[in-house]
């Protein structure tokens, strides 16, 4: 790794890369290869042989917790635009909305969600990230990337920012590990995610046992358990009987996920708002039907290959479990248009969507 370059025009900041990537570190993993093209320097405390590298802190990752955060909010403010006068740079670009404030740095970000802002939390730091330092961020950006025409909109909505400065760039999946494994299903239904209480988890469950009353189906609940939400949920599932139906799975590997993914009768994402929705996606290039929110980018990510359903309303998600359960034709269906519209979606796309907007501005 080199670190010192004499000049360069883009340098793009992965100071939040993880070896284990996961939400927008596994964005800003996918997205780097395809920005070669550009010939950036990349700002990582991690070695990338086929990039021109700069040395950069461990410490400003989510490992750190807070304080990780902290202290990438104070490097990005005050060390990283003296590396921008080093490099004489023309553009930085961030995976995520954090930029130098108030300063000669010309930048484009990443907005994913505000789902701090769209459900906060009083005391939360998030909620007053995106309250306070977000705005800022996306006033003085050259131009946003976000990934979805619902995130599009909410940046328009919540902060006033004009729409045309807004590019809205679908994600993507790794074809390559999440895909049909053509092997049995189980007598499941499947949910991804962290346990929030925008998740939805709590009409899920209710969903669930109002259709287990007349089953033998599981409910399999995957994602990390957080003390703030599963004591309440497996309280939920004892007072309704249903103990015996509701697994919490807590962390899976990611080598595992697919074949999980795949053995579901259904993965069901009764999320009330998401940026873009990966495990509707992944779901998807399984083969496995979904159930997913008709708000948000839901429908984007799912286009007619879904079973949509207002998440609001417990009873409609029961139905859609069902329907699922009853009908063989309906789950075949749904495989085969999930699978056709998973295939739509690319990090190549994405990738080459990203260059043109960052070429713009070199």
């Amino acid at each position: 790794m080199v670190d010192y370059v004499s000049s360069n025009k883009l340098i793009i900041n992965l100071s939040i890369l993880l070896s284990q990537p996961t939400g927008i570190s596994n964005y800003a993993k996918n997205i780097f290869p395809y920005l070669k093209l550009l010939k950036p320097t990349l700002l990582t405390s991690q070695n990338y042989s086929e990039f021109k590298c700069y040395l950069v802190p461990d410490n400003l990752t989510p490992k750190h917790g807070t304080r990780g955060h902290f202290h990438r909010l104070m490097w990005t403010q005050f060390r990283l635009p003296r590396i921008y006068q080093q490099f004489q740079s023309q553009l930085l670009f961030s995976p995520l909305p954090e930029a130098p404030l108030y300063n000669n740095c010309r930048f484009v970000v990443m907005c994913h969600d505000l789902i701090p802002l769209r459900f906060p939390r009083r005391f939360s730091p998030l909620t007053q990230y995106h309250r306070y330092y977000v705005p800022q961020v996306l006033t003085q950006a050259q131009h946003i990337v976000c990934n979805s025409e619902a995130t599009a909109k909410d940046i328009v909505d919540f902060y006033r920012i004009p729409a045309s400065k807004i590019t809205a760039i679908p994600l993507a999946h790794d074809r390559l590990h999440f895909r049909h494994l053509n092997i049995p299903t189980r007598n499941y239904f499947l949910y991804i995610g962290r346990q929030d209480a925008y998740k939805n988890l709590q009409r899920l469950i209710n969903a669930f046992a109002a259709l287990s009353k007349s089953s033998d189906y599981e409910l399999w609940l995957v994602g990390p358990t957080d003390g703030r939400y599963t004591p309440l949920l497996q309280t939920q599932v004892a007072e309704l009987g249903i103990t015996h139906r509701v697994k919490f799975l807590d962390y899976v590997p990611y080598a595992q996920l697919p074949i999980i993914i795949n053995q579901a009768i259904a993965l069901v994402f009764p999320s009330l708002w998401e940026g873009f929705g990966f495990p509707v996606l992944e779901a998807m290039a399984c083969g496995t039907p979904v159930i997913t929110s008709n708000l948000s980018s839901l429908p984007e990510v799912a286009g007619d290959a879904a079973i949509l359903v207002n998440p609001y309303n417990t009873d409609e998600i029961t139905q859609a479990m069902r329907m699922i359960a009853d009908d063989v034709e309906l789950r075949s269906h749904l495989s085969i248009q999930g699978m056709a519209r998973a295939n739509q979606f690319s990090w190549e796309k994405t990738g080459k969507a990203t260059v043109d907007v960052l070429s713009r501005y070199l």
